[in-house]
Formats: structure tokens, sequence, C-alpha cells
């Protein structure tokens, strides 16, 4: 399942530097994934401190 980052997200860079696939970049309001880079592995949602990564 792919990961979407929700308008909750407050641009910690917590999900960016835990991506191993380098797919997460900060974006003008909020952090995005870029889908054709992102291995959907969950990362990014297992270490959201706001739990602002959903499954889509």
């Amino acid at each position: 399942m792919p990961y979407e980052i929700t308008d909750e997200c407050v641009a910690c860079g917590t999900c960016a530097e835990e991506c191993p696939a380098g797919a997460i970049e900060e974006g003008e309001d909020k952090y995005v994934i870029n889908q054709d880079e992102c291995t959907e592995c969950g990362t990014c949602a297992e270490v959201c401190p706001v739990d602002a990564v959903i499954e889509v």
C-alpha cells in the first residue's frame, strides 16, 4: 500500500531522516512522499510522532 502524508504533518523531518529509500522531501507546508521512489516499507508511518502518515 502506498503512503501519504496528511495535513497533520508538523514538518519535523523525522520521516525524511528515517526513509531508507530517500523518497520523502520537504514541501511548502508539509513533507511529501515521492511515490515513484517509495518502496512502501512503512518506516515513515512508524516513526511519525503525530501519526500524519497514512496508507492510501
